[in-house]
């Protein structure tokens, strides 16, 4: 460890973390007003694209609501809405959009996740599934991975009443996230600075505390694998040959100040990345394939922190163990 650094960094991450906190309960609480009031917006389905980013709250709000982007997906969000016994949606129309995908229920406003359908899990062949649910408020999140070139929305029911028709969104929504990192400024990277200084002294701080300020919320059979990367580093990922017949297996790589670099599916053992433009962080998101049978145990070992390429060997092992990075 740089002693000189440790002095400047931990009180930097430590106002990077008071900020994120004050500036996300204030964001948050202006974000459930406005879904509150404006209600045309909550019964209609709303695209992640460049379009919703045109509005002034949009960027501020994903920058302390879901700030691991997932450039891998086509994203949609409806609600809120109140909901008295049942929640319907249309399966027929998810599954002629894609073959992987996973719909969430949110509590609101709190965002707490209820439940959720994942194409891994559900096996109905009926048009429509029925979700039963506690009287209360509610708003949905749908991703798409692997999309056809016809995507659609599904219709969705509240107490069996249409409560909103289903929705085309252009295949290439997507093509945004090329650009997002011109957004960076001195907000968001104070906003997230705090990140790149946990998982930099990951071995120091408890394992708990690390996945709930970063991970995203995912599907339960989401394995993920995550880390810090330093200015001029690269990433090689090494990968038994099972994991990449049964698992889809998509990398993101972020700027400190959370930002999406880049963002691929690895599809070969031996992957590596150029080499990192800033100091920031990696994501991966291991999914099941829609035919994978039984799902596999997967373990991840990190090494070579000290040179300029950290690797990960994801193995098949009893059970799951992340090696903290060290330094």
């Amino acid at each position: 460890m740089n002693d000189l650094n440790f002095i400047w960094q931990i009180p930097l991450a430590l106002l990077s973390f008071i900020f994120n906190k004050v500036m996300k309960f204030i964001i948050g609480n202006l974000y459930t007003i406005y879904l509150a009031i404006n209600k045309k917006q909550a019964s209609t389905w709303r695209v992640l694209s460049a379009e919703t980013l045109k509005s002034p709250l949009s960027l501020p709000v994903l920058m302390t609501k879901a700030p691991r982007w997932n450039n891998h997906a086509i994203i949609g969000t409806l609600g809120p809405f109140k909901v008295k016994d049942s929640l319907g949606v249309n399966l027929e129309i998810i599954k002629k959009s894609a073959p992987s995908w996973i719909f969430v229920v949110y509590s609101f406003p709190g965002f707490r996740t209820i439940t959720n359908l994942d194409s891994n899990d559900v096996q109905a062949t009926d048009e429509w599934i029925s979700i039963p649910l506690k009287s209360g408020s509610y708003t949905l999140g749908l991703r798409y991975y692997h999309w056809f070139d016809r995507v659609t929305l599904p219709t969705i029911k509240v107490d069996n009443i249409i409560y909103t028709e289903s929705q085309l969104v252009d295949a290439k929504v997507n093509q945004f996230y090329e650009n997002l990192l011109d957004k960076k400024n001195f907000f968001y990277s104070a906003l997230h600075y705090y990140i790149y200084i946990l998982l930099l002294y990951r071995k120091y701080i408890p394992e708990s505390f690390l996945k709930r300020e970063f991970l995203p919320v995912g599907a339960p059979d989401t394995d993920f694998f995550y880390g810090y990367l330093r200015r001029g580093q690269s990433l090689l990922l090494q990968i038994d040959k099972p994991i990449l017949e049964n698992y889809d297996i998509f990398l993101s790589l972020y700027d400190h100040s959370s930002l999406p670099i880049m963002g691929c599916e690895v599809k070969e053992s031996g992957y590596g990345t150029n080499p990192n433009p800033n100091n920031g962080y990696y994501l991966l998101r291991i999914r099941p394939q829609p035919d994978c049978q039984s799902p596999l145990t997967i373990e991840g070992l990190i090494k070579d922190e000290l040179t300029q390429q950290q690797t990960i060997a994801l193995t098949l092992n009893p059970h799951i163990v992340q090696i903290p990075n060290s330094f």
